[in-house]
């Protein structure tokens, strides 16, 4: 009994299956990938040498439209092959003996579904070469830009409210903060959640994101550079370590205290005497369990403890640290990504010489700027600098006390995961300081 099986697939929507799907058993396997000259030849082998069986995953793999499959399936069936489809209801073998009428409904219903497969494959492979081409997906474009003939181009009267947004929060680090802002400027309300879609947004960044979650680099104009969307990057990671509300509160501190005693996060109360404007800051526990609760402890005293304590303890902890050199990962990955890109330049000169024809050299293309992508990532999520240096930089206490709050709360969300008090029975109190890294 001779046995083969027969596959076909789209490179621009999936890529072939494991031979091994059809088991031990398969004489030999056809298989096609874009265009069906295999198909054809196993046509030619099964008017020399008829096999019994055709394994096949789907009926739709045997052409293009419903006339097409209708065809090849006929012309199979009268050599005498038995023809199998491995995913769907259909073998020809079992129909010899079925009710003509049973086989025509089958068949109708069979028919039907290829019908409807096809036609939701001819809009994905639309959308599929539009993505090889780097044209924007269907839909509105996004706020901040218009579309153009074959790309996004800037709207001069809404980028530069997108800009101001991510300066924003550049600056202040808090997205509600941001989302304030632009409607107390520019009266433009959005929802927080939709704030947070810019923020992580490939499009503000020059790239193209499709539904395949692939991203194709440098399409369009940017709004904001790629060294800000780095520096975006790190701010959402260190904001998704905080407790919620504290990323955009105004002081230094908030949301790194916890309570050593009770385990409890800390808040900053402000207290006034009566009658004067005169403010002191307390740290006090959300949620303490304990009779009598925890007491609160002054905001500037553990402020400056926590200066003391960095200005000492991060330089040697850094020092401990076996960290890989940056700038030779930097290096590694520049040269990735500029092999790649000289890769791309040679496309059109094999186009030219017949080597790969369009489609292909498109593909090729579409794949080695996504891998692109993929590398440019990897760099900016690099840390700016050698962290050895930058520790000895900030180990000053000066350098600290010179800072805004605003300013001081970056730099402490950067280095510090958290701060704990360590209470005593003597009610006084010490910091232990725990680093990011």
């Amino acid at each position: 009994m001779k046995i083969i099986a027969y596959s076909y697939s789209d490179p621009l929507l999936e890529s072939p299956p494991d031979r091994s799907i059809w088991g031990l058993e398969v004489d030999k396997i056809y298989q096609d990938l874009g265009k069906r000259q295999q198909l054809f030849q196993l046509l030619e082998d099964c008017q020399i040498n008829t096999p019994e069986y055709l394994l096949i995953r789907n009926l739709e793999e045997l052409g293009d439209s419903v006339e097409e499959i209708s065809d090849r399936m006929t012309q199979l069936e009268t050599l005498g092959v038995a023809i199998v489809a491995t995913e769907q209801n259909y073998n020809s073998s079992q129909l010899k003996n079925a009710d003509p009428a049973d086989i025509r409904a089958n068949l109708a219903k069979i028919f039907q579904e290829i019908q409807n497969i096809q036609y939701h494959r001819r809009l994905r492979q639309g959308h599929a070469r539009n993505r090889i081409k780097a044209l924007p997906p269907p839909g509105k474009a996004p706020y901040g830009y218009r579309r153009g003939k074959d790309r996004y181009i800037l709207d001069r009267s809404t980028a530069p409210v997108v800009k101001e947004f991510f300066e924003r929060f550049l600056l202040f680090g808090s997205l509600r903060g941001a989302v304030r802002y632009l409607e107390k400027r520019y009266g433009k309300k959005i929802s927080v959640s939709t704030g947070r879609n810019w923020l992580f947004n490939p499009v503000y960044r020059g790239d193209l994101a499709y539904q395949n979650n692939e991203i194709v680099p440098d399409t369009h104009v940017p709004i904001i550079s790629r060294e800000e969307a780095a520096q975006i990057d790190r701010l959402l990671r260190r904001n998704g370590r905080l407790p919620s509300r504290t990323a955009s509160a105004p002081r230094s501190l908030a949301g790194l205290v916890i309570c050593g005693q009770c385990q409890s996060h800390m808040t900053i109360t402000r207290v006034t005497a009566r009658g004067k404007k005169k403010e002191y800051l307390y740290l006090r526990p959300m949620n303490c369990p304990l009779l009598p609760k925890c007491s609160a402890i002054s905001y500037q005293e553990v402020l400056e403890k926590t200066i003391d304590r960095i200005c000492e303890d991060l330089p040697r902890t850094v020092a401990k640290l076996n960290l890989p050199n940056p700038e030779g990962l930097k290096e590694m990955l520049r040269s990735e990504i500029h092999t790649k890109k000289a890769i791309i330049e040679q496309l059109s000169s094999l186009k030219e010489q017949g080597i790969l024809d369009e489609e292909t050299a498109e593909l090729r293309r579409y794949k080695l700027q996504t891998e692109i992508s993929q590398l440019t990532s990897k760099l900016d999520s690099l840390p700016p600098g050698d962290l050895k240096v930058i520790a000895k930089a900030v180990s000053l206490p000066q350098f600290w006390l010179d800072l805004s709050e605003a300013e001081r709360r970056f730099y402490f969300r950067e280095f510090i995961q958290k701060i704990e008090i360590i209470r005593s029975q003597s009610q006084t109190w010490e910091l232990e300081v725990t680093f990011i890294f």
